[in-house]
């Protein structure tokens, strides 16, 4: 537990703080926190579980990063709100062709709301102006975003659903570390404002992706604890403002250049904000567990931040681990989940809910308890191993493996039955996917060790019962096997 939870005075004291927070919520008028629920994950859980887990942990709304049947069918008449997504591939089709917009938002809006979908808002693109992307999307997201807010309007949904534009925090700095400082970015700059402009004339937000564990991945002199809400941290004093906490400086930073453009009291969402639990140093349960549950008590009081105090609106990022995901910005990217790949929290929160706990998946399948270890007559000196390592893990998922992971703690040989097992059970526990040139054995003893799970993959009717599934053929997987360890033996 993080320590929030360490500092407690017993039993009698966090029943106390959980009920002051239940009084909070409810005296600020702020529902339920939401939740972001991506889907790339080889074996994703079944939507209807997922909605059931959404309910059952006191979720009122949902944003998600697109718009797949599976997904908005089961969010029928469930009652959560939700934001779908369109995604950045998108957004040039939707820029150029009105009638593109008009048919995604019959198909993927007015479609599902008949249906009893609650779909609140349409987030168009999803941070198109990050740095990293080099102005990809810079000259398609704005008409793509009066396109769909068009479709919106001649579909009579304009007043009921609004549109926005998930930015990064990236899209606005301050040069001295003092939120009153705060502008958009220069070569941005003209491009936000007239987004921005366009949410204010149609009844808009403005949602930004705040992330504070990123700010200390990418800088070692980051005081670590203002990226926390103890209180811990050394305040930065802004004129008659007091900040202890990143996120309070991170979110008025973009009030004041709101602000300053002439847009100081457009509404703002927080779409992203959450803590990763494994990839890193700094990625553990016990720190995740410690920044989102100081983030909700934070938010639940309806105190809001100094430049804009009331209610905040805020989706953690996020539900559901993604095996899938990029690792490009860090390996931690696949770890941000309240929830492992099948539904098992990992660590408890209090969502605001009398005598909560958080509640893992219900009915999930599993394949057979067996995994895919390095055989122990294998030499470790054999050269032709790393290459089979090599393989298992650019197509499977290690990065639990490294300094100070959950699995850092394992030997050479753990290590290479790790990745082994990760491609074994990605392959849905396929005999020729334990193979490895004859390296590897499959064993019905559990390796996993402390932190380190070595995990059964959930069965592949279960996670594939919505989603068009990919080919798996046993003679292309053989072939493949086949090729690379031709190409170790030639070696």
């Amino acid at each position: 537990m993080g320590s929030r939870a360490r500092s407690g005075r017993g039993g009698a004291a966090a029943l106390f703080a959980a009920a002051v927070m239940v009084v909070s919520w409810l005296a600020a008028g702020v529902g339920a926190i939401g939740a972001n629920w991506g889907t790339q994950a080889s074996h994703p859980l079944p939507p209807d579980t997922v909605v059931k887990m959404l309910k059952d942990n006191g979720f009122q709304k949902v944003k998600l990063f697109d718009a797949e049947d599976g997904t908005m069918s089961a969010l029928r008449k469930s009652g959560l709100e939700v934001m779908v997504g369109i995604p950045n591939e998108l957004l040039a089709i939707m820029a150029s062709s009105m009638k593109a917009a008009d048919k995604w938002v019959e198909k993927n809006v007015s479609n599902y709301l008949n249906k009893g979908c609650n779909v609140r808002y349409v987030a168009v693109g999803n941070e198109p102006f990050l740095s990293t992307y080099n102005g990809s999307f810079l000259l398609t997201t704005f008409p793509a975003l009066k396109n769909i807010q068009s479709a919106l309007v001649k579909a009579g949904l304009g007043n009921q659903i609004k549109v926005t534009v998930p930015q990064n925090a990236d899209v606005y700095d301050t040069a001295t570390g003092k939120p009153s400082d705060g502008d958009f970015r220069t070569d941005i700059h003209d491009r936000i404002l007239e987004i921005v402009k366009f949410l204010s004339d149609t009844g808009g937000v403005f949602t930004v992706n705040i992330y504070p564990f990123i700010s200390l991945y990418i800088d070692p002199n980051f005081p670590a604890e203002y990226a926390f809400f103890d209180g811990r941290s050394q305040p930065v004093v802004d004129g008659s403002a007091t900040y202890t906490n990143m996120f309070d400086a991170n979110h008025d930073t973009l009030i004041w250049a709101l602000k300053k453009n002439g847009y100081g009291n457009l509404p703002i969402v927080i779409g992203e904000i959450g803590w990763p639990t494994d990839g890193d140093m700094n990625a553990n349960a016990q720190l995740a567990q410690r920044f989102n549950q100081g983030f909700m008590t934070h938010i639940a009081t309806g105190q809001g931040t100094p430049m804009r105090p009331g209610p905040i609106d805020a989706y953690l990022f996020s539900l559901i681990d993604e095996d899938d995901k990029s690792i490009q910005p860090g390996n931690f990217e696949r770890h941000w989940g309240i929830y492992t790949y099948d539904g098992i929290p990992k660590y408890q929160l209090n969502f605001g809910v009398p005598n909560s706990q958080i509640k893992r998946a219900s009915g999930v399948k599993y394949l057979d308890k067996k995994w895919c270890v390095l055989k122990p007559t294998v030499s470790l000196d054999d050269p032709k191993l790393p290459d089979t390592v090599s393989y298992a893990c650019a197509r499977a998922d290690c990065t639990s493996l490294g300094y100070r992971t959950s699995c850092g703690m394992l030997d050479t040989r753990s290590n290479i039955s790790y990745a082994y097992n990760s491609f074994y059970q990605k392959n849905d526990q396929d005999d020729v996917a334990c193979g490895f040139s004859g390296y590897a054995t499959t064993t019905g003893q559990d390796p996993s060790t402390g932190t380190c799970r070595f995990g059964i993959m959930i069965e592949v009717d279960s996670a594939y019962s919505w989603k068009p599934r990919r080919v798996r053929s046993n003679y292309l997987l053989v072939l493949l096997l086949a090729l690379v360890h031709l190409c170790v033996s030639s070696s």
